[in-house]
């Protein structure tokens, strides 16, 4: 495949916890990529949720030992930022001109080209959850599978809309301030980890509190504008041939737009996982619970967990050399759908 010629290395590599950054040049800005495993595995890329990063909103995932041995045993993972959210990111010209929704979607092909990559598994959250369901319409061939965190494919509602502009208001006047860390945090996170007066909220809440003060003003106020101003894609979803798994917090302030994304999807190529006592962000709140959804997801590519695959996947996840009966809805876990999952809290 052809490398894109838009797509210059600037040949500023880093090491996070054993990963590699680049810093790609698209036609849209530089993007951060950090890329984890063997690149001779097939490629599942990862996009955040607004004013989050790699580290902010997958974390917990790949840190949950089971989820982190079925992944990187069987995948080169690709954590792309929304640009100016990686760690360190300098502020972004203001003079830019801001990134539609169709200029990210299009921002992830650059990638996939300067890294040579075809057809990718891809795995969102939220609003990076908006962007690869668009850059899978846009590029089908280029899409192997979705796995959505707490999705959006509406446009935005006026109570959303009305909310983003409450925040873009407190960005553009007072930066990452402590009410708009409260506002972003109500929509990571369920009021169970969140905590009250009696109950201080968990570490996982306090360790992204403190990730976001790292944010810069202007990059995320960019995000906001480009989410904010969504066109709705709901539309597209039918002709979508790709499996799609989605995970959604009965918590989520996104939780009807995740059930009304299922409705529209294939229900031959789609199931729906509902996890109870958590809000949007299940890859941190409640990482353990995407693991056996993914499991039977990943059986209809012939992929397993390292106690049950020994050998190290090659192939980009062709199912031609797959059992048929792997190939059944079933296999893919529709019969997972809905799963409620509840785990007893701590108080």
């Amino acid at each position: 495949m052809a490398e894109s010629s838009d797509s210059v290395s600037l040949d500023m590599e880093k090491i996070y916890l054993g990963g590699k950054e680049h810093h790609i040049q698209t036609g849209c800005g530089s993007v951060s990529v950090i890329v984890y495993g063997d690149p001779e595995k097939p490629a599942l890329i990862t996009y955040p949720d607004l004013a989050l990063n790699y580290m902010s909103c997958f974390q917990g995932l790949f840190f949950c030992p089971e989820a982190a041995s079925l992944l990187l045993h069987n995948f080169c993972i690709y954590h792309i930022s929304p640009p100016g959210h990686e760690l360190g990111a300098s502020a972004i010209c203001p003079d830019d001109p801001v990134p539609s929704v169709e200029d990210l979607a299009d921002q992830i092909v650059e990638i996939l080209n300067y890294f040579r990559l075809g057809a990718v598994m891809c795995m969102g959250v939220t609003a990076g959850a908006y962007i690869l369901t668009l850059f899978a319409m846009k590029y089908r061939e280029r899409v192997l599978g979705l796995i959505l965190v707490s999705p959006l494919c509406k446009a935005p509602s006026w109570t959303e809309w009305f909310y983003n502009k409450v925040m873009s208001n407190l960005l553009y006047f007072y930066g990452m301030c402590g009410l708009l860390k409260e506002c972003l945090l109500q929509r990571y996170f369920s009021k169970e980890v969140r905590g009250n007066v009696e109950i201080p909220e968990s570490e996982i809440v306090q360790a992204c509190r403190k990730l976001l003060d790292e944010r810069k003003r202007t990059n995320v106020l960019r995000f906001l504008e480009s989410i904010n101003q969504r066109p709705d894609i709901t539309e597209g979803l039918k002709r979508l041939k790709c499996r799609t798994l989605i995970f959604v917090g009965d918590s989520s302030p996104f939780h009807s737009e995740a059930l009304h994304m299922t409705s529209k999807l294939d229900r031959r190529f789609s199931a729906l996982v509902e996890v109870q006592a958590c809000g949007s962000m299940v890859t941190e709140e409640q990482p353990h619970a995407m693991l056996i959804p993914m499991e039977y997801f990943f059986m209809g590519y012939g992929l397993y967990r390292p106690c049950h695959f020994s050998d190290s996947p090659r192939s980009p996840l062709s199912p031609s050399c797959i059992s048929p009966e792997l190939l059944s809805p079933e296999s893919m876990g529709l019969k997972l759908k809905p799963i409620k999952t509840r785990v007893p809290m701590e108080v």
